[in-house]
C-alpha cells in the first residue's frame, strides 16, 4: 500500500535567488531551484492538481511547479512562460488554466508600468502569454469564471423570433474575465481573457469591456469566491463587492464594513479566502498613520462568512452602485445587507500584522513587536461568527491564551506562541518595511501545520496548530533576508479554490 504523501513546504529566498521544496514535518529536501527570484508581492498561487506557480521577477518568467512531480518521475518545473515584470499581483480562473499578472513599482518610488500579461496554460502548442497595456499603477487582479446561473442576463428574445439566442452576442461573453482593481481613481475594469490572448504583438493598449467606479482611491487587497462568483476589494471605507453579469458587465453590491462585533476603526489591507469554511479573512489595522509609530498600531482579525450569502441578485433585480460602507442601498430589498451575525473581529495585539494563513481548523497570524514576536492561532469555527468583544491580548510571553466562553463555531483565539527574535528586526522610530527583516507565514487548508520564517537567520519554524506546539525548525542554506516567502501544500487540500496569489 502506497504511503500518503506528506505536506510539502516551498521556501523562496527572493533576495538570494533560491527556491527549495521540503517535506514536513521532517524537513527533508525534495527539490531546489537556483537563480530564481520570486516576486514577493505577488507570491505563490495554488493551482489544481497540487501545483503552484510564481513569477521570477528577474527572469521575467512565470513558473508552474508540479509540487509532487519528482516522486512520480515528472519534472519539478512543469512550465515556464514569459511575463511582464515587476509582478505586482497574480491570479487564475477557477479552472487554473487562465491566468493574469499585473505589474507594479518594483524597486522604484513611483508607478511606471501599465503592462498586463494574460496566460493560457493549455493553449494549442503549449502554454502561451500575451502582454497588453492598461493603466499605470499597482493594480490588483482577479480572474472570474462564467457568470453564475442567476446573474443578471440580457432580456429574453421573443418566442416568435427565429434568430439564434446568441445572435449579436460575443461568443466569449461566458469565458474568463480579467478584472483589475485600480487606485487613484478607484475603479474596477474588466477584460475578456480571450480578447487579451488575441491581442496583436508589441503591447497594444487594451480597452475594457466593463468599468465600475469605486468610491475609494486607496484599494489594497483582493479576493474572489468562485462558488458564488463574487469578487472583493479591500479599501478604507470597507470591502467592496461586485459580481459578473452576462455580457461582461460588473454589478456592484453593498460593501462590507470593517466595523463589526462591537469593534470599530481601522481598515484591512489584505484579503484571504478560507475555502474550508468559506470565510473571508483580513487583519484590520488602526492607530497612528505615521509608519514610524508602527509599534502603536492596533490589529484585529476580521472575518465574514460567505455561505450565508446568496449566489447573487435575482434576475431582474436592480443593480447597486458601489458606495461607502456606512450607507449601502439595497434596492427593493432583494440584496441582503451586511449582517453582524456573519462578521466579527478579534483583538490580536499591537505592532505589525499583515498576511495570514489558513489551516484545516485555524487561521494563523504572525505579529511583530519590539517587546516580542508571536504566532497567533485563531480557531476558525464552522458556521457562525462571534460578535462578542474580544478579550485583551495577552503578553507576548504567554504560551497559550485562555479561550473565552464561546460556541465552538465562533472564531476565537486559542494560542499565542512566542517566536525567536530576529537580528535586524523593525525598531521603534523606524519603518517596519524598509531595510529590515520580516516574517512570512504559510499553511495548507488540508493540514494542521503552520510555517513561519525568521528573516535573516535562514530558519522556518513549523507548528502544529491543533496542538499549539512547535514541531520542527527547518534550516535553509540561505539567510531568507526580508523573511523570504512560503507556501505550504498538501494533497487534495483545495487550496486552489482561493485563486489569488499570496
Amino acid at each position: 500500500m502506497t504511503a500518503p504523501l506528506p505536506p510539502r513546504l516551498l521556501v523562496a529566498d527572493h533576495v538570494a535567488g533560491f527556491l527549495h521544496a521540503v517535506d514536513l514535518p521532517d524537513g527533508s529536501p525534495v527539490a531546489r531551484l537556483e537563480g530564481r527570484h520570486l516576486a514577493e508581492h505577488a507570491g505563490f498561487l495554488a493551482l489544481p492538481g497540487s501545483r503552484a506557480t510564481f513569477v521570477d521577477d528577474r527572469a521575467g518568467e512565470l513558473l508552474v511547479l508540479d509540487v509532487y512531480g519528482p516522486e512520480a518521475g515528472r519534472p519539478f518545473v512543469e512550465a515556464r512562460v514569459p511575463v511582464a515584470v515587476p509582478a505586482e499581483h497574480l491570479a487564475a480562473d477557477p479552472t487554473g488554466r487562465h491566468l493574469a499578472v499585473t505589474t507594479g513599482l518594483g524597486r522604484n518610488w513611483s508607478a511606471w508600468s501599465d503592462q498586463l500579461t494574460a496566460i493560457d496554460l493549455a493553449a494549442p502548442g503549449g502554454p502561451d502569454a500575451v502582454r497588453v497595456r492598461t493603466r499605470t499603477g499597482e493594480p490588483g487582479v482577479t480572474v472570474l469564471g462564467p457568470p453564475m446561473g442567476n446573474a443578471t442576463r440580457p432580456p429574453a428574445r421573443a418566442e416568435t423570433d427565429t434568430e439564434p439566442r446568441t445572435a449579436g452576442r460575443n461568443p466569449h461573453d461566458h469565458g474568463p474575465l480579467v478584472v483589475l482593481r485600480h487606485r487613484e481613481p478607484g475603479a474596477l475594469t474588466a477584460y475578456r481573457h480571450h480578447d487579451l490572448m488575441a491581442a496583436a504583438p508589441s503591447c497594444p493598449p487594451a480597452e475594457p469591456v466593463a468599468h465600475l467606479p469605486l468610491p475609494d482611491d486607496d484599494g489594497h487587497g483582493d479576493a474572489y469566491d468562485p462558488r458564488a462568483g463574487r469578487l472583493f476589494a479591500a479599501a478604507g471605507s470597507g470591502v467592496h463587492r461586485a459580481r459578473r453579469a452576462w455580457g461582461g458587465a460588473l454589478v456592484a453590491e453593498p460593501p462590507l464594513s470593517w466595523s463589526v462585533g462591537g469593534r470599530a476603526g481601522g481598515r484591512g489591507y489584505y484579503l484571504r479566502l478560507d475555502p474550508v469554511r468559506r470565510t473571508l479573512w483580513s487583519c484590520v489595522r488602526g492607530g497612528p498613520d505615521e509608519p514610524e509609530r508602527w509599534p502603536e498600531w492596533t490589529n484585529d482579525a476580521w472575518w465574514h462568512r460567505l455561505d450565508a450569502e446568496s449566489g447573487g441578485p435575482e434576475v431582474g433585480a436592480p443593480e447597486v452602485r458601489a458606495q461607502k460602507a456606512d450607507g449601502p442601498e439595497t434596492g427593493d430589498g432583494r440584496h441582503r445587507a451586511p449582517d453582524d451575525a456573519r462578521s466579527g473581529r478579534l483583538e490580536l495585539g499591537p505592532g505589525l500584522v499583515f498576511r495570514l494563513a489558513v489551516t484545516a481548523r485555524h487561521v494563523a497570524y504572525a505579529r511583530v513587536h519590539p517587546d516580542g514576536d508571536e504566532l497567533i492561532l485563531v480557531a476558525a469555527g464552522t458556521d457562525g461568527a462571534s460578535t462578542d468583544p474580544a478579550p485583551p491580548a495577552p503578553t507576548p510571553s504567554a504560551n497559550r491564551a485562555t479561550p473565552t466562553p464561546s460556541r465552538s463555531d465562533h472564531p476565537r483565539t486559542t494560542a499565542r506562541l512566542p517566536l525567536p527574535a530576529m537580528r535586524g528586526a523593525p525598531r521603534r522610530g523606524g519603518t517596519p518595511w524598509d531595510g529590515v527583516q520580516r516574517r512570512a507565514v504559510a499553511a495548507s487548508p488540508g493540514a494542521s501545520l503552520v510555517a513561519v520564517s525568521r528573516g535573516g537567520h535562514g530558519e522556518v519554524y513549523v507548528f502544529d496548530a491543533d496542538r499549539a506546539e512547535l514541531v520542527t525548525v527547518v534550516r535553509m542554506p540561505s539567510p531568507l533576508d526580508e523573511g523570504g516567502h512560503l507556501a505550504l501544500l498538501s494533497p487534495g487540500d483545495a487550496a486552489h479554490h482561493d485563486p489569488v496569489g499570496r
